[in-house]
């Protein structure tokens, strides 16, 4: 069995011995390494040499990839957190950690693959719930929930940090983004039904507040074709009695004070209560 392709279809890098359980021989390895296809970037590891990863970083100093880094490398929607983030066994001092890394010392919620070089996203989020502050961590919970990357009842079994199952008593699978998570989050002081993803008049809104109150939120993806169909329907729920605030990605992150003196002017005329 060829090296470089086992290696190719594990991610680029893998365990000795898990290589030779799988078929590859010792001989086939030395002449990989010999050819300066394969390296050795720890004890008992062998990893690609054309493929520089994270992963690799990780391999070598005995750490895995976990918390934020992780959440942004399965695609989930991370607000900005800079640095690499590492998981470390609990007792695990004497590993050298990458210069500047973030490590995490504590114990998984769900046992690690002696194998792996990237951590289980369950012990990732919990990691995401000690590390980051409440919203963050909220906003990343919402969008594994979202994706289907992670089981809500699944995640309730598990023996959680505080700070996990109180995010977890909070999240809920139904944003679509971490932007409607920070809107519903920063106003949940007021109170009030809030619904995101709501279906009205055949099309599904960003979030809808009481009754009436329509709230859109615009990405970057707001442009042409969607762009002109967002505003068809903003006309037709205007038409049906619907009151709609369209907000960008900058108001929100950079101009909140702005975003919530609007919404609550509507709120205090009565714009999300039922039509008399």
């Amino acid at each position: 069995m060829d090296p470089v392709e086992e290696l190719r279809r594990r991610g680029g890098i893998a365990r000795t011995r898990t290589l030779i359980a799988a078929g590859v021989s010792a001989y086939a390895l030395r002449q990989a390494k010999a050819a300066g296809a394969v390296i050795r970037p720890r004890n008992g590891w062998v990893a690609l040499r054309d493929d520089p990863t994270l992963a690799q970083l990780t391999a070598e100093r005995g750490v895995l990839l976990s918390c934020v880094t992780l959440a942004r490398a399965r695609g989930l929607w991370v607000p900005d957190a800079r640095g690499v983030h590492v998981a470390a066994p609990p007792h695990g001092s004497r590993i050298s950690v990458p210069e500047g890394a973030v490590v995490h010392w504590a114990k998984p919620v769900v046992p690690r693959d002696p194998d792996a070089v990237e951590d289980d996203l369950r012990n990732a989020l919990a990691l995401i719930a000690q590390c980051q502050p409440f919203e963050t961590a909220l906003v990343i919970w919402e969008s594994a929930l979202n994706k289907g990357l992670v089981d809500r009842q699944a995640l309730a079994r598990l023996p959680l940090p505080a700070a996990a199952a109180a995010v977890l008593e909070r999240a809920r699978p139904f944003a679509d983004s971490g932007l409607e998570t920070i809107f519903i989050h920063r106003l949940g002081w007021l109170r009030l039904p809030m619904l995101p993803q709501a279906w009205v008049l055949g099309r599904r809104v960003d979030l809808l507040i009481g009754e009436r109150l329509v709230i859109q939120i615009d990405g970057a993806t707001h442009t042409g074709a969607q762009r002109t169909r967002d505003i068809e329907h903003d006309a037709l729920l205007k038409l049906r009695g619907y009151h709609v605030l369209r907000f960008s990605y900058e108001q929100i992150m950079e101009h909140w004070e702005q975003v919530q003196a609007i919404v609550m002017e509507a709120i205090a005329q009565g714009l999300h209560l039922p039509q008399q």
